[in-house]
């Protein structure tokens, strides 16, 4: 249920798809889904709304609860997003339920105070990635985890993954686990349409057109590129234990007004 309020601080937490990976902002950083999300509701919500993002790559469900759950309770927000689980899904020892059930813990620190929660099912990026039959059971088992564990706790949830064609490539960056522009804004959609803000309804869940077929030759030279480009990059990072987000930092620490959008 939607609570009626008119939120005046939006602090979002969580790791790169929060940040906004693939979602170029023209400065050299990234905007994402939750800065296209945080104009939406200046719009709705008028002068005097602040949005900061703590979200940083690579963080796994632990780190976010431990780091960014208490600089975020500090900055006093009336509506958090809280998304994560990713990289833990992309780790060795991934285990749906025990994941769920540290994003839950999220979810209760947040309500306890009354703070408002939002939360969305996981995109899956797996059928454009070389270890679907790996990573697509894995998605699926944490999704119906999260379903429950966001029921639990009563926070509002938008099922972003009951869109059957998000994992249509062409809603996908270059690496292939991040949201494109146009990947971003849909979600940024479904999300200012789950908190039912004024202009938006539920034409994110519409299909993109027909794909033309691609060659033979296009498809696998995509595939050497982004092998090249991301896959062994990453797996050379997992083999050390590293982390891109090992050196990086909250893009917006501190509440902030927003242009509307």
């Amino acid at each position: 249920m939607v609570p009626s309020v008119s939120w005046q601080r939006f602090v979002a937490i969580g790791d790169s798809s929060t940040e906004g990976m693939g979602d170029p902002d023209g400065t050299g950083g990234f905007r994402g889904w939750a800065d296209r999300l945080a104009g939406h509701l200046a719009a709705a919500h008028g002068e005097g709304f602040e949005y900061a993002n703590l979200a940083i790559r690579g963080k796994t469900t632990e780190q976010i609860q431990d780091e960014q759950v208490p600089a975020a309770l500090a900055l006093r927000p009336d509506l958090v997003t809280v998304i994560a689980g990713m990289n833990d899904i992309l780790t060795v020892s991934f285990d749906p339920e025990a994941t769920a059930g540290r994003v839950e813990r999220m979810f209760a620190t947040f309500a306890e105070v009354g703070v408002d929660v939002l939360t969305f099912t996981l995109p899956d990026p797996t059928p454009n990635l070389w270890f679907t039959r790996v990573m697509h059971p894995r998605v699926v088992e944490f999704n119906d985890a999260l379903r429950d564990a966001a029921r639990r706790a009563g926070v509002m949830m938008v099922d972003v993954a009951a869109f059957t064609e998000g994992s249509d490539p062409r809603l996908w960056s270059d690496d292939r686990l991040h949201g494109n522009s146009a990947g971003h804004e849909r979600v940024a959609h479904a999300l200012a349409h789950g908190l039912g803000l004024p202009g938006f309804d539920d034409s994110w869940r519409v299909p993109l057109p027909p794909a033309l077929p691609e060659p033979l030759v296009t498809a696998i030279r995509a595939d050497l590129v982004w092998v090249h480009q991301h896959a062994l990059p990453w797996l050379w990072r997992t083999v050390r234990g590293r982390s891109l987000g090992d050196v990086a930092t909250a893009k917006r620490p501190a509440p902030e007004p927003v242009r509307p959008s």
